[in-house]
């Protein structure tokens, strides 16, 4: 989208904020959110679906006091602004006062707004992407072992977000997003398996080739086949790459400043205390170039950065908006997201546990009997107390070597026990938004049969 296309957009942002002003708000903020977005995915040589969407939406939020409202539209004409600002007032002067609610004050705004290269003028046709799902699906079909695609599929988005505030903010970025995947079956009957592979880009250049990606998720489904299953045992368990990153998703919501002031988070109390190992660092960087959810500025306006979460085994801060931050008596660390229906809150942007110095085949090389996690099955954990508790498949280890693959088994214990004995090896990848490296876990528990 060229400036020319950006201002009319940032001009609705402005005048429903002045027209919030006008009709008795003491502040107000918007955001609007514009996205265009292409999908198509196949399965054995048929399209299956094909689609493109175009949606806008625009948020506003009013205060009057420290009582605020949220109201958001898809239309953008006149008469829906004065509307949209009128609801707005009428509603927030019928709310509580929230003594943690406002906006920024002026000198907490962004003052520079850096170039983080997230937008790539390519706009692949739906013929393109098409092409692509298919050389993704029939390069894993091709795989010996492999019986039938589950589907491929590419995509291509662009979004732009435009915000500004009363308190004198104005900013607008787009970013654009390429993927393509596929999964297989290998197998048949009570014996089959499933597996994939994808890639995801900031930049369409960047994508991994599409017969990569297919013959992958062929490949890795194929060594899954004929899996065993384990008898119940605590053991040491290694999260597998792909895997790993869920680790420290549950860590995200674990340091999420909205979740420790309502005192949910079973690392409430730990801020400065080693969670993890020493020499563990756990970076959330929102100003990576090229990055799935970098940003130059965040919800509220404030300056966007490279934040150690954990550093040295050691927590050093929670993700706080300026809500959460209020609450807890501390500065935003500049993590608000929001959507145009909501209120901002906080939350992570490229979040990455740093690499070790171990390759995955050292971190296994002690193990005399141990298994290897490549697929979770549901959702088992407690963030309030860390108990932790999910379906697993993946491959038993003997003697710190990949024996045979298994499944329908489960792994459990607690969070806080698990990051304290995490060990990451040296394969970090950035594959999306949340990334690790293969992390070995200590003392597990192995259900099987």
């Amino acid at each position: 989208m060229s400036d020319a296309s950006v201002q009319p957009l940032s001009d609705v942002v402005s005048s429903v904020i002045e027209k919030a002003l006008a009709t008795g708000a003491d502040a107000a903020d918007a955001v609007l959110i514009k996205r265009e977005s292409s999908s198509v995915s196949v399965r054995g040589g048929e399209t299956e679906d094909l689609n493109r969407a175009e949606a806008r939406d625009l948020g506003l939020r009013v205060l009057i006091g420290q009582s605020q409202a949220i109201v958001s539209s898809s239309k953008f004409d006149e008469d829906e602004l004065n509307g949209l600002a009128e609801r707005a007032v009428a509603m927030a002067k019928l709310a509580p006062a929230d003594p943690n609610a406002g906006l920024a004050e002026a000198g907490q705004l962004a003052s520079d707004i850096p170039v983080l290269d997230l937008a790539d003028d390519a706009d692949p046709t739906s013929d393109e992407l098409l092409a692509m799902a298919n050389e993704a699906d029939a390069a894993g079909l091709a795989v010996a072992g492999v019986t039938a695609s589950t589907g491929a599929g590419a995509s291509a988005s662009r979004t732009l977000i435009v915000l500004g505030a009363s308190n004198g903010f104005s900013g607008h970025y787009q970013r654009t997003g390429y993927g393509v995947s596929a999964a297989m079956i290998g197998g048949d009957g009570t014996s089959m398996e499933r597996d994939y592979d994808y890639s995801s880009k900031v930049h369409f250049a960047d994508l991994a080739a599409p017969q990569e990606i297919g013959r992958n998720a062929g490949e890795r489904v194929v060594k899954r086949l004929n899996a065993r299953k384990v008898s119940s045992q605590a053991v040491p368990v290694v999260f597998d790459q792909r895997i790993a990153g869920s680790l420290v998703g549950h860590l995200a919501g674990a340091v999420n400043g909205a979740g420790v002031a309502r005192g949910t988070s079973f690392l409430k109390d730990q801020l400065g205390e080693a969670v993890f190992a020493k020499g563990i660092s756990v970076v959330d960087d929102a100003r990576l170039p090229r990055g799935h959810s970098s940003k130059p500025f965040d919800a509220e306006g404030l300056a966007t950065g490279r934040l150690a979460i954990i550093e040295d085994g050691q927590l050093k801060s929670w993700l706080l908006d300026l809500h959460s931050a209020r609450q807890l008596g501390l500065p935003s660390t500049g993590h608000a997201g929001r959507s145009p229906s909501g209120p901002p809150s906080p939350g992570a942007s490229n979040l990455n546990l740093m690499a070790g110095t171990a390759s995955p085949q050292e971190l296994m090389a002690d193990i005399s009997q141990g298994f290897l996690v490549c697929e979770m099955i549901g959702m088992g954990v407690n963030g309030t107390t860390g108990d932790y508790s999910r379906g697993a498949a993946g491959y038993w280890i003997e003697n710190g070597e990949v024996a045979y693959p298994v499944s329908e088994i489960t792994i459990a214990g607690n969070l806080k026990d698990m990051f304290k004995s995490l060990s990451p090896a040296n394969d970090l990848e950035i594959r999306g938004s949340v990334n690790a490296p293969t992390c070995r876990i200590e003392g597990m528990t192995i259900a099987g049969v």
